[in-house]
């Protein structure tokens, strides 16, 4: 099955009917590349799908790799999430959201090419808050949005982690990926101690499980140690090839049925858990 390729139209936000004034926001992140951080956001997304649910995928990653997954091609001449990075402008925000080539109520904030060059230039405390600023009027018709922060802990990061509720972060059961956590962890306690007063942890996911390891056993060991047991979500996603494959048809995990049935399962799951850890949306005004 080929890509089923977005269509470049601004997604609008306003109409007749009452919107929350923000939806629950997590900042998927880890500060290498490689470990699937992208992947659980795909994953996520899906099985937002499978229930129903619209989500916004945020894609702050400069290599774009989310929103290409989801059907959505680079575009020069289109708004994307440097543009409001830099305005901090709801309408920017709401003129740069696209619909995803996985359907209706799945949209995405396309990245930028010119990220890189936006870390390399420095960024003003101020100027992390634009993302938050230029989100929270855009995202009321969004069950939850999911941020795939860069690969990095660098300004973007810190502007998606300050946009967020929360950070869910994701890790293999590798020595390096779990030696790097806690210094993830120091970057969450500075961002909530300098610019987000709220920000916490929900979790920790562990992406390509192997099936028996000693050594994933230790490291899931060390990873409850530094972060707490019940920080860790279980289940873990497994290492299956269904996965890899669904990204490289630009397609929802669900769209390879029958052979992705436990991945699609684990996702469900996961996605559950993670509403059920971010704060819950104000109710509606009465009478509407």
């Amino acid at each position: 099955m080929g890509a089923r390729l977005a269509r470049r139209a601004p997604v609008p936000v306003t109409g007749g009917s009452w919107q929350y004034p923000g939806m629950p926001t997590a900042a998927v992140l880890n500060q290498k590349g490689g470990v699937g951080k992208t992947t659980l956001t795909l994953g996520l997304a899906a099985a937002a799908q499978r229930a129903g649910d619209p989500v916004l995928v945020v894609d702050l990653d400069p290599q774009g790799s989310a929103g290409w997954a989801m059907g959505v091609e680079a575009d020069d001449d289109h708004l994307a999430v440097g543009d409001v990075l830099r305005s901090g402008n709801p309408k920017v925000a709401e003129a740069a959201i696209v619909t995803s080539g996985w359907g209706e109520g799945i949209d995405v904030l396309p990245a930028s090419r010119n990220l890189i060059d936006r870390e390399a230039d420095g960024w003003a405390d101020e100027s992390l808050h634009r993302l938050r600023r230029a989100l929270e009027p855009v995202t009321g018709r969004y069950r939850s949005v999911l941020i795939d922060c860069a690969p990095s802990l660098g300004p973007t990061t810190m502007a998606g982690m300050t946009a967020a509720d929360g950070v869910l972060l994701v890790v293999e059961l590798s020595v390096l990926s779990v030696r790097g956590v806690e210094a993830v962890v120091e970057t969450v306690e500075h961002v909530g101690k300098e610019h987000h007063p709220e920000l916490d942890i929900l979790g920790a996911v562990v992406n390509r499980a192997p099936p028996v390891s000693a050594e994933a056993d230790r490291q899931e060991l060390e990873l409850e140690r530094i972060l707490g047991r019940n920080t860790v979500w279980r289940p873990f996603v497994p290492q299956r090839t269904v996965v890899n494959e669904a990204v490289g048809r630009r397609a929802p995990v669900q769209d390879l049925g029958y052979r992705a049935r436990d991945v699609i399962a684990v996702f469900d799951e996961l996605y559950a858990h993670l509403l059920a850890v971010l704060p819950d949306p104000p109710p509606p005004p009465p009478n509407l």
